[in-house]
Parts: structure tokens; C-alpha cells; sequence
């Protein structure tokens, strides 16, 4: 049985992911419930509290072995004082879940983006695991990433380092505008929004392509026209994997990562996304910032999010 053992804390706008993970950062039991972020911060906040305390009540282990809780939460965070700014998905503005969570727990609380704790999970019991500098990208819905330089979250002077998506990466002719407003980010290419509306944009032209039958179309679905020779989509996934190899050839002169994690729905296309990134990546990345460093898929799916929060005790 693990000596210390410590907690972490998903937050999510429906739902509540809670893990206990060892030192090691393997997850040894984990549990969910219901958000009800409707009632307000003081509603969500016991809720945690509860489930919390009820994990380790439900475990082998004891209270007094907790040796830190950790919470990722989506939004803009003052990490250092623990504090949500602003949270779409929950509604909340400038809510102090650590200071709260501490009073209902009586246990240290350290807070960070969500986008960051996955970095963390897969970098301290996943993908990453080993390896003290890394970057990871989260390819969904929009474009997210953390950035690990000696095994500890790197947030920058006001916590927004590692907002990879919208690194400017889009010639001006090509860009359109992203919806943090500047033009021509990384998002807006090689997120799953991006891929579907280049593919609704090469349907709406004419050109000819299986994508033109596909009533709703979805990122997956232009991933396998692609895997079928449809050249429509092949072309949208080189589009979004040259944006993704280009911005990894930045990053590997600025931080020079040994390993790139790719993770996020987008990443399970597979080879036809990563190797034409792995391709780009070398065409543009000096010899010696290249050498060593590998591009590889995230391994934890959602459980990152629950480690890599249960890591922030350890790892920042």
C-alpha cells in the first residue's frame, strides 16, 4: 500500500472525475458524479468536498495518507492564489476553490488549467513518463498544450504559457480569424473545428470529394475519406498536419522538448495526421534541435486530465 497517496480533481461543467494516484502517478481507484453547477461555486465546490472524502472512505486507504489534492478546471485561473477568474463552462467569476476547498478538506489545494493537467498526467504517469522536458499538444474541439521543462508545469509569468492553439502560425494571406481574435492561429487549422470547416468550405466550392454526402460532417469523417484516397481530405489533413509539424519546429528551438505528446480526439486519426507532422517537423527544425526528440501519441485518454491534477503537489 502506497505510503502518500493524492487526490485529483477534474472539473467539468456536468460532471466531477476524482482519482487517487500514488507517488508513481498510477491511478488506483476513481470515481464520478454529478457537477450541478447551477446551484453556484458554493453547490460544486461541497460537491467536490464530498467526493473527495468519499473516494477514500470507498478505498483501502486512509485520510491521513492524503498528502495533497489537486483540481484542474477550464478557464482563465490565478493559479498561484488559487483562484478561477473566469469559467464559461461553470458560470463562475473570480470563485477562490482553493481557499474553499482547504476550509471544507483541511488539506493543501494547488489548482491549474485543464489543459495543463493533462500535460501533467501524461508527462508523470503516461506518455511522457521519464521524461523531465516535454510538450503536450490537446487536439479536440479547439487547440490546447502544456509545457514541462524539468518535470514541473511551466505557466509563465501569468499562467497562460502553453496556449499552443493559438500560436500565429498561418500566413496572412491563408488566415482567418481565430476566436481569441487574432488572425491566423494554429487553432484554426488543426483543430477539429478547423479540419471540418475547411471541409465544409471545400464542399460549399464544389470540389470533388465523398464529403460532399456526409450530411453532418465531423473531423472523423474527413479522416477516413482521407484513408479511402479522397484527395479533398487528404489535403485538409495535410493542411492541419503541416500547421502541427511547424509549430513543433518552433517550439523545438524555443524549449527544446526531448518528446512531443499529441493527444485529444483529434490525435486517435493516427498515421495519416502524425506522419505528415513528423515530416514537416524535421523539414523545418534545425538538425540539432531535432535530434532525439520523438512525436508520439498520448496514452492515458481521459483519465490525464484526474493524474495530472492528483500530480500538481508533486510536480510544480
Amino acid at each position: 500500500m502506497a505510503n502518500n497517496i493524492y487526490i485529483g480533481v477534474d472539473l467539468g461543467g456536468t460532471s466531477i472525475k476524482v482519482g487517487i494516484c500514488d507517488e508513481n502517478g498510477k491511478l488506483l481507484h476513481q470515481m464520478e458524479g454529478p457537477t450541478e453547477s447551477e446551484g453556484g461555486p458554493e453547490v460544486v465546490i461541497k460537491n467536490i468536498a464530498n467526493y473527495v472524502r468519499e473516494i477514500v472512505a470507498s478505498s483501502s486507504y486512509h485520510w491521513d495518507q492524503v498528502a495533497g489534492i489537486g483540481a484542474g478546471i477550464t478557464g482563465f485561473l490565478d493559479i498561484k492564489e488559487g483562484i478561477v477568474k473566469l469559467s464559461g463552462n461553470l458560470g463562475w467569476h473570480d470563485v477562490p476553490v482553493k481557499k474553499m476547498l482547504e476550509a471544507h478538506l483541511g488539506k493543501t489545494v494547488k489548482i491549474d488549467n485543464d489543459a495543463n493537467v493533462a500535460a501533467l498526467g501524461e508527462a508523470w504517469g503516461g506518455a511522457g513518463a521519464g521524461i523531465p522536458n516535454l510538450v503536450c499538444y490537446t487536439l479536440g474541439t479547439g487547440v490546447g498544450g502544456g509545457i514541462i521543462i524539468n518535470s514541473q508545469i511551466y505557466v509563465g509569468s501569468t499562467g497562460v504559457a502553453g496556449e499552443l492553439g493559438h500560436i500565429a502560425i498561418v500566413p496572412d494571406l491563408e488566415a482567418i480569424v481565430c476566436g481569441c481574435g487574432q488572425m491566423g492561429c494554429l487553432e484554426t487549422v488543426s483543430s477539429a473545428t478547423g479540419i471540418i470547416r475547411m471541409a465544409k468550405d471545400a464542399v460549399e466550392r464544389g470540389d470533388k470529394t465523398s464529403l460532399a454526402l456526409v450530411e453532418h460532417i465531423q473531423a472523423k469523417e474527413v479522416f477516413d475519406a482521407a484513408k479511402q484516397g479522397d484527395e479533398v481530405a487528404l489535403r485538409i489533413v495535410n493542411r492541419a498536419a503541416f500547421y502541427l509539424g511547424k509549430s513543433m519546429a518552433t517550439l523545438a528551438v524555443v524549449l527544446n522538448p526531448q518528446r512531443f505528446i499529441l493527444g485529444g480526439g483529434v490525435s486517435k486519426a493516427g498515421e495519416i495526421l502524425f506522419a505528415p507532422a513528423r515530416e514537416i517537423f524535421k523539414r523545418f527544425t534545425p538538425e540539432p534541435a531535432q535530434e532525439g526528440v520523438d512525436i508520439v501519441p498520448a496514452t492515458l485518454g481521459n483519465d490525464a486530465g484526474v493524474i495530472g491534477a492528483a500530480g500538481l503537489n508533486l510536480h510544480r
